[in-house]
């Protein structure tokens, strides 16, 4: 890939968001996973700077040189971080790209700023809701760190991992109060104020192992959201996880989706 990461801070009232950088061009803003840092991004920045994008990856509160209140947020105090990185970088309407958890900030943030979203890309978003217990129960064994390690393994492996793929890539990098910061902020929002994306265009990229989506639900925010509006990408041999699975194939959906829009 091409291109230094440079870091720089976002100030907004008493938040402080460090954000990633890589490329120039048209830009698109990412947030990572529940309880995940920004580097997560890493080879999708990467890629994307190649091809001639201004890639912005923004450190959730908590995690590197990101500070503020975590405690009695909404979702849409996360908005209002992303919509002030936006500000940063010269306004206009940007792409926001939210994986798993990362999703319902990109959808806020869409609804709360439909002048500085071009469009959301989805990635590995939930489409059943809420989780089995069973899934619930191996995405918080997956981050708990008191936990022997090839317990851990196993309920990254069932929930964020496809068969063959190595889940030892993700036994580090999580922080428990970010997780806890961002699952509260998520039961204290109202569904309706964000699950629509307001009216965006929508990538849903979707993991073809993912328990979260199965292939039942595939259809789901087509017909939630409007055909018009949802444009569908399959990416095969990945789970929740996605981006540590599957970055190629990630990588070339992104940028056949950012072509796509490019006009819009």
């Amino acid at each position: 890939m091409t291109g230094a990461v440079t870091r720089r801070i976002v100030e907004r009232g008493d938040a402080r968001i460090e954000v990633l950088a890589q490329g120039k061009g048209p830009i698109v803003v990412m947030i990572p996973s529940l309880g995940r840092p920004a580097e997560d991004f890493d080879h999708l920045a990467g890629s994307l700077a190649a091809a001639g994008y201004l890639a912005l990856c923004p450190q959730p509160r908590g995690i590197g040189g990101s500070s503020g209140p975590m405690k009695g947020l909404t979702l849409h105090d996360f908005s209002r971080d992303v919509a002030a990185v936006v500000d940063a970088h010269g306004g206009r309407p940007v792409v926001v790209a939210g994986h798993a958890f990362g999703n319902f900030v990109a959808r806020t943030t869409a609804a709360d700023f439909p002048q500085k979203v071009k469009a959301v890309a989805l990635l590995a978003a939930t489409h059943t809701w809420p989780l089995k217990p069973e899934l619930r129960d191996s995405i918080n064994k997956s981050h708990q760190m008191d936990l022997p390690t090839e317990v851990r393994l196993k309920h990254l492996q069932h929930v964020f991992f496809a068969p063959g793929n190595d889940a030892r890539v993700w036994l580090d990098g999580w922080r428990e109060d970010v997780m806890h910061m961002e699952r509260e902020a998520t039961e204290a929002t109202p569904k309706p104020e964000w699950w629509n994306a307001g009216t965006a265009p929508v990538l849903d990229m979707q993991s073809e192992c993912d328990p979260l989506s199965p292939p039942d639900s595939r259809n789901c925010y087509v017909e939630q959201f409007g055909a018009h509006r949802v444009t569908t990408s399959l990416i095969p041999r990945a789970a929740h996880a996605l981006l540590p699975e599957q970055p190629a194939a990630v990588a070339r959906a992104m940028l056949d989706y950012l072509k796509k829009i490019e006009h819009v």
